[in-house]
């Protein structure tokens, strides 16, 4: 990994340092290819999610907030209307005729879980596909499936509830390609004294996509009607999808216009991880690896309280909290604002302490992934003591849901980390089982919220939320190791080796 530069040009001494010693300047950095590609990534992933939760904000709309199944007796019974609001204004909220479909809990948290379905059927075969077709190809044309059915959903709706669902599991197995092909993508383009920062960066666009969906689709609903959340949004990423093509390329080798130093750079830094796995697999390794199991546990706990977050945090807030459509919107959209700003620090920061040499690789993953655990989970356990507190509540919902992007730069950058050349796949392994949560949480919240009595659902919510973020995850983080399976390979080791193997101090 050690690269002379003593036979190179003063001006590329900079690019050619030692991995461990490279100090690579913000401005130059910025102004590189390869945060081109993360700002492309960047929103990308912004339209990837603004297409994934728009149907958070209309089902609101199209169902009128009129369903007595949604949150039994909750305009009397666990909040209070607040003094400004209008408490029987819900019909008087959408004026422009948009059909009004009569969707019972249950079947409004199938609609919503059933995304997920087909989001956990490719997260594989995006991680196989890209490491044979190429990261660009795989996500470029995910994200333009996912726009185009993202123009049927008003005809699915009027064609019935089950029409909906199987569109969403459409839309589900389209996205479900993306996060592994970005993976492979970053694989080709991430030094390693860079990966948090740029992994990060390209995932902030996520909570961004969010950030601005939130309002976006309230207003959309209030004023033009529900459908055309999905015909703005659905249009805007297939044109969207034209820019990716034309401005993405797969590695430094490709790109057409990078300078020399810093495709010099990249491919000295990533000289050892190898090329893309291609069509063979080491299945084997990937089932016995202890590591990679560490890391899937901790995506399946996260993502239960993400997603959860994602899809029914909406609804609570008007069905519980009684915010209309507008302030919904732009409340639902707060704790995003805190995620997409602490999603960006959190992987300047990582990247500064190994840079730094302040902690080890393994350190600096497990650190980030027990606060962006335990300090999501204390919050939403909190919510349910604050009752009808609705500054109260939405603090610690925003609170919540800014540190739980820290885990970006722990067990999610991690999976680069121990398999760079099999980062995609591997991504896709844990995925899988990060998505099960994504399937299960939304359909328990709208089992639970039309089960219980309405004063024991409004707390129970929280809990249902953060209870797989727990303690006990403490134990499963601490066998989070960090090697490389090319290198032990090479050194016919066994896969579980300690960090100092593949990283000497």
């Amino acid at each position: 990994m050690q690269q002379s530069t003593e036979d190179r040009p003063e001006s590329d001494q900079e690019d050619a340092a030692p991995l461990l010693n490279q100090q690579l300047s913000l401005g130059k950095g910025l102004c590189s290819a390869r945060y081109s590609l993360v700002l492309i990534l960047h929103f990308s992933l912004f339209m990837m999610y603004s297409l994934r939760v728009n149907l958070s904000i209309a089902i609101i709309a199209m169902t009128n907030g009129t369903n007595p199944g949604s949150l039994p007796n909750s305009s009397t019974d666990v909040c209070p209307s607040r003094s400004h609001a209008q408490p029987n204004s819900s019909h008087r909220e959408f004026t422009q005729g948009a059909p009004v479909y009569d969707w019972s809990a249950e079947t409004q948290g199938v609609i919503l879980s059933a995304f997920f379905y087909g989001y956990l059927f490719t997260q594989l075969l995006g991680g196989y596909w890209s490491g044979q077709f190429g990261g660009k190809l795989v996500l470029g044309y995910g994200l333009l499936s996912t726009s185009a059915l993202t123009l049927l959903v008003p005809l699915a709706a009027g064609l019935g509830a089950a029409y909906l669902i199987g569109l969403q599991a459409l839309l589900g197995m389209a996205e479900g390609v993306m996060f592994p092909a970005q993976y492979t993508l970053l694989a080709k383009w991430a030094p390693p004294l860079e990966r948090s920062r740029l992994i990060q960066l390209a995932d902030a666009g996520c909570t961004f996509g969010t950030f601005v969906t939130f309002p976006a689709a309230g207003i959309i609903c209030q004023y033009m009607g529900w459908p055309y959340v999905f015909y703005i949004f659905g249009g805007i990423g297939c044109v969207w999808c034209g820019f990716w093509f034309l401005l993405v390329y797969e590695d430094p080798a490709c790109h057409p216009h990078i300078s020399a130093g810093e495709k010099e750079y990249i491919v000295s830094s990533l000289a050892n991880q190898g090329i893309s796995h291609g069509r063979s697999l080491p299945l084997l390794a990937v089932i016995k690896s202890l590591p990679l199991w560490a890391i899937a546990v901790p995506c399946f706990c996260s993502e239960w309280l993400f997603y959860t977050l994602l899809t029914s945090m909406p609804m609570y807030m008007h069905e519980v909290l009684h915010f209309d459509i507008r302030e919904n919107g732009l409340l639902a959209a707060l704790p995003y604002i805190g995620n997409w700003l602490c999603t960006i620090v959190s992987g300047v920061l990582a990247d500064f302490l190994l840079s730094k040499q302040v902690f080890s690789i393994a350190t600096v993953r497990k650190l980030f992934s027990v606060l962006g655990m335990m300090l999501p989970a204390i919050s939403l356990v909190a919510v349910s003591y604050v009752g009808c507190d609705y500054t109260a509540a939405v603090v610690f919902l925003t609170f919540s849901m800014t540190v739980i992007s820290m885990c970006g730069a722990g067990f999610y950058t991690n999976h680069m980390d121990i398999a760079p050349r099999y980062a995609g796949f591997v991504l896709g392994v844990t995925n899988t089982l990060g998505t099960v949560s994504g399937i299960i949480a939304p359909a328990a919240v709208g089992f639970f919220t039309s089960q219980i009595q309405t004063n024991t659902a409004a707390t129970l919510k929280p809990e249902i939320v953060s209870w797989p973020v727990s303690p006990p995850m403490r134990n499963i983080l601490s066998h989070m190791w960090t090697f490389s399976w090319e290198q032990c390979k090479a050194k016919g080791q066994d896969f579980q080796v300690t960090p100092e193997a593949v990283y000497p101090s």
